[in-house]
């Protein structure tokens, strides 16, 4: 059931997307407001989808004429994907902005494949709907690719590697190791599944349904990134990391980290029993 700050941001979403000119043939809303889950600090996520590439000052021209105020961007401007990010009543608005043919071709991409499957069509001219009917289908093939990346970083060098960051000046690196081994985790998880693997917010709620897990999943990540004890919180996630690997079919980067982690979590063992 859809919250009512959900159902206050979607209204607020939709005005949004009233207010672009014909040029705009697709508007999505994303994130908590489209799962029916936002709250009082949730704010407004946008897909906004023109025929032709826009520059970023058209994009803000685009967004001022909707209401948008005090706009700002963010993000490589690089890029095709233009950010423009502003406020209409009081509420933070964010908005992305694709060209169709950019769109056609990124909208699979890891992390916008899941926001995608569970947006909301507020303008459409069909390209929502045929996206979200590929995403459904999660092949074998895009799982075993998503495994096998995820765990590729887990081995080809010395276990004794992760002693370096649990010394008392690595804080930062050790920060790094763990998050991104919890991201790594995450993927490998969504993967087994066949699911699209959303943000690392509302972890519990987003791991809750899944069926295949290491146990306490959610749990395990936070105590781990919380352990004040370098050595105990490195080993917390080792253990979590092969446990997952342990649920992973065979690959060449799964099997090698098995092996890899089982002489890392002992070499951590032995550090916290000094």
């Amino acid at each position: 059931m859809s919250t009512p700050r959900s159902e206050e941001l979607r209204a607020l979403a939709q005005r949004i997307a009233d207010s672009f000119p014909p040029e705009v043939i697709e508007v999505v809303v994303t994130g908590s407001v489209s799962r029916g889950l936002a709250d009082e600090l949730s704010d407004i996520e946008m897909l906004v989808v023109t025929e032709a590439q826009l520059s970023l000052g058209q994009a803000f021209e685009l967004a001022a004429a909707a209401g948008l105020e005090d706009r700002d961007s963010w993000g490589d401007p690089s890029t095709p994907t233009r950010r423009v990010h502003g406020y209409l009543d009081g509420e933070s608005v964010e908005t992305i902005w694709w060209s169709r043919e950019f769109a056609e071709e990124h909208f699979d991409a890891p992390g916008s494949d899941q926001a995608l499957l569970h947006g909301l069509p507020l303008r459409t001219c069909g390209l929502l709907g045929r996206w979200q009917e590929r995403l459904v289908v999660y092949p074998d093939e895009l799982a075993a690719e998503r495994i096998e990346k995820a765990a590729e970083r887990w081995g080809g060098f010395s276990p004794g590697g992760l002693l370096t960051v649990a010394r008392p000046d690595t804080a930062l690196a050790r920060a790094e190791w763990l998050v991104e081994s919890a991201q790594r985790v995450l993927a490998i998880v969504f993967a087994l599944n066949r699911e699209r693997q959303p943000t690392s917010k509302r972890l519990t709620t987003n791991t809750a349904s899944l069926a295949v897990k290491p146990e306490r999943l959610a749990e395990r990540i936070e105590e781990a990134l919380a352990e004040t004890d370098p050595h105990r919180s490195l080993l917390a996630m080792s253990e979590l990391q092969f446990d997952t690997v342990n649920l992973a079919p065979d690959g060449p980067n799964v099997v090698r980290a098995r092996r890899w982690l089982v002489d890392a979590i002992e070499l951590l063992r032995e550090a916290t029993t000094r």
